[in-house]
């Protein structure tokens, strides 16, 4: 029996989509670097942005000759239940930091460090999920802590508890200059990026799309209203209930709440289940792990929604933008770097402004149709994995002996990002 033969994505190809001039440039980044090991560290391998980025990400870097892996840590239900306080916190949420969640905390990322091996020549934590990892090891390479979080106004006293841990930390990588925090560690701000190959992004036909939705008994004979993300309160699904149903009422529509919940999640399950009594013909409330549905309803959608009340970043937006599609997103964190308002995209702030947005493109193909071709040129110019790519291997390339970055990398922008 021969074995079959299986590809991953290469970065040449993205040379129709990105040029020679850039492809060029990445791998005479690359070539000094093909010795190196890079791990990365963060608490799931499925659901959410961090994880869909981590697996298109690592593949990447190994096709540049770069050794890069990935590892998960493990934990009781109660370990993440204390991490998905902290994450709310750090967006401005409360916490009652009680010894026994600290004890808990420490802990559990204590047994990982001796399950965990790391003597690789970058090590790279993200999130606060196994943030204090880096008590545990004599530190012979940089270690990097990448926080995909919205810290535009993170809680001081949770704060103040995680920059013990934060400063021993060669570098801070954060999403937004936005977030910036007083602290000794050298910060970095890297955009995430979308893989275009992946199954979420993919190139789809009209029948693969039908067949998808046709699978979930998804109705496309009226207009469709999507919002996909994690079941997260930050992610305000009632918000997008409230606003599609004021919509309707000048727009025959249908809505869909596509979501996942995470292993690192607990109250995805609590949120998803809050959401079940405004189910009904036109609102349907989908919890599934299924890449293609979520390319295919982005595909199919008249308007994509991303109402956050916080967000690092927004993986889903750009995402959509990429198929064309217009996205109405809320007015924070690192969605306002991806949508322009007005020219790509609406940036909204309540209820009420995303209802009048979607009423304003569901009546009007061709606004859809020019925010849609937009859209997706913002996204190849500024928000594809090449560039999250060249952004790292300019890190891995600027440090010297001392664990230090060069000056050229802290104060280094991708001008093309607006």
């Amino acid at each position: 029996m021969t074995m079959a033969k299986f590809k991953t994505v290469q970065v040449e190809d993205y040379l129709p989509l990105v040029g020679e001039e850039n492809i060029e440039r990445i791998m005479q980044k690359a070539r000094p670097l093909h010795d190196i090991h890079v791990t990365n560290i963060n608490s799931t391998y499925y659901g959410g942005g961090v994880a869909q980025l981590l697996s298109s990400l690592t593949l990447l870097m190994n096709s540049v000759g770069i050794q890069t892996g990935w590892r998960a840590i493990h934990g009781p239900p109660d370990f993440f239940s204390v991490t998905k306080k902290m994450h709310n916190a750090l967006q401005g949420g409360e916490i009652n930091l009680s010894t026994r969640k600290i004890e808990l905390y420490e802990e559990v990322v204590y047994e990982n460090s001796i399950r965990n091996h790391l003597d690789h020549d970058f090590i790279i934590v993200h999130d606060p999920q196994p943030l204090p990892l880096i008590n545990h090891y004599r530190k012979k390479s940089p270690w990097v802590w990448r926080c995909h979080i919205d810290l535009s106004h993170p809680n001081q006293t949770l704060w103040e508890y995680l920059r013990q841990f934060i400063e021993k930390y060669d570098a801070i990588i954060l999403s937004s200059r936005d977030y910036v925090q007083k602290i000794k560690t050298p910060q970095l701000f890297f955009m995430p990026a979308i893989d275009p190959f992946s199954i979420t992004n993919r190139e789809l036909d009209d029948k693969e799309i039908s067949e998808r939705l046709n699978h979930y008994n998804i109705p496309t004979d009226l207009p469709l209203v999507v919002q996909i993300s994690r079941f997260d309160r930050w992610k305000d699904p009632e918000g997008v209930i409230q606003a599609f149903k004021l919509a309707r009422k000048e727009i025959d529509c249908t809505l869909v709440l596509l979501g996942n919940v995470a292993t690192d999640d607990p109250e995805g399950e609590e949120v998803y289940n809050s959401l079940q009594e405004s189910k009904e013909e036109r609102i349907i409330i989908h919890s599934v792990q299924d890449g293609a549905l979520v390319n295919a309803l982005q595909r199919r959608a008249d308007v994509i929604l991303q109402k956050s009340l916080r967000e690092g970043f927004g993986l889903t937006v750009a995402e959509a933008m990429w198929k064309g599609t217009p996205v109405i997103g809320g007015n924070v964190g690192g969605i306002r770097y991806q949508i322009e308002d007005g020219v790509n995209g609406f940036l909204v702030s309540s209820v009420e402004e995303a209802a009048q947005r979607i009423v304003q493109l569901l009546k009007n193909a061709g606004l859809r149709e020019t925010m849609g071709q937009r859209a997706r040129e913002t996204v190849r110019k500024n928000f594809l994995l090449t560039r999250y790519l060249e952004q790292y291997l300019d890190l891995f390339g600027s440090v010297e002996p001392d664990f230090r970055l060069t000056d050229g990398v802290k104060s280094y922008r991708y001008p093309d990002v607006y």
